[in-house]
């Protein structure tokens, strides 16, 4: 899985991308994540990129020349013509679990991250094919919405995590948020483990596992669980469970 980033603040996306799992992953040539610094295709000895927009306003904006010809360069390197682009915007669809397994799909991504005031739109239409957001608020640039998606899209990138129940077990996985978790001491601050998790009862303890999930996503995120399906007798215990936690 390849991932290529345009930016103007290269050495973040490389710090991040050089740790952790990302790293591991890299250096064993699961992943690969490039950072192409947008000023190298400046044009002018001073790596000037940014313009005021026509029509006045505040702010700068990044002119279609520089990203352009960054972009160009990356898809010579991959080795294509027109290599999937995703813009990294506010305005983007909100970025979840389905579109992280969907990306993970591809063989290789360009991500573009804006700064300053954006990006001029002729550029954008010209090479984007999809804009993502991480949610409703604005940062100073989407180097950080990069590297969300690029962590969220690796982790499904077979070899990257030990095996496939690493990710599906987790939050989200299933469309279910997570079950709730817990280790050594088993008591703490006079708060004590479930004892189904000390049982070593297997059965009992997935059981336990999906509807604690069930529980915290009907609690925490009930338009997430408005699309899940119950299985035969969930509705009854799980309304059950409820009535007792009251």
């Amino acid at each position: 899985m390849r991932f290529v980033v345009l930016t103007l603040f290269p050495s973040l996306i490389r710090a991040v991308a050089g740790e952790s799992i990302l790293g591991r992953a890299c250096a064993a040539g699961l992943l690969s994540v490039d950072a192409i610094d947008i000023r190298d295709y400046a044009g002018n000895a001073y790596g000037k990129v940014d313009d005021a927009p026509y029509g006045g306003g505040r702010g700068m904006l990044l002119q279609c020349g520089p990203v352009f010809d960054a972009w160009r360069a990356t898809g010579e390197r991959l080795g294509t013509e027109r290599p999937h682009t995703v813009f990294l915007s506010p305005q983007g669809r909100p970025f979840d679990q389905r579109k992280a397994e969907e990306l993970a799909g591809r063989g290789e991504i360009v991500l573009l991250c804006g700064h300053y005031e954006g990006v001029d739109q002729r550029v954008l239409d010209e090479i984007v094919d999809e804009e993502i957001s991480l949610g409703d608020f604005v940062l100073t640039g989407g180097e950080l919405p990069a590297l969300a998606v690029i962590d969220a899209v690796a982790r499904l990138v077979p070899g990257v995590l030990p095996d496939e129940s690493a990710y599906r077990e987790e939050s989200h996985g299933d469309g279910l948020l997570e079950h709730p978790h817990y280790t050594r001491p088993a008591e703490w601050h006079g708060r004590t483990v479930p004892d189904v998790l000390l049982s070593g009862h297997h059965e009992r303890i997935v059981a336990w596992r999906r509807k604690m999930s069930l529980v915290a996503t009907l609690k925490k995120r009930p338009d997430l669980f408005g699309r899940i399906r119950l299985e035969k007798g969930e509705g009854e215990a799980l309304a059950e469970f409820l009535s007792q936690d009251d």
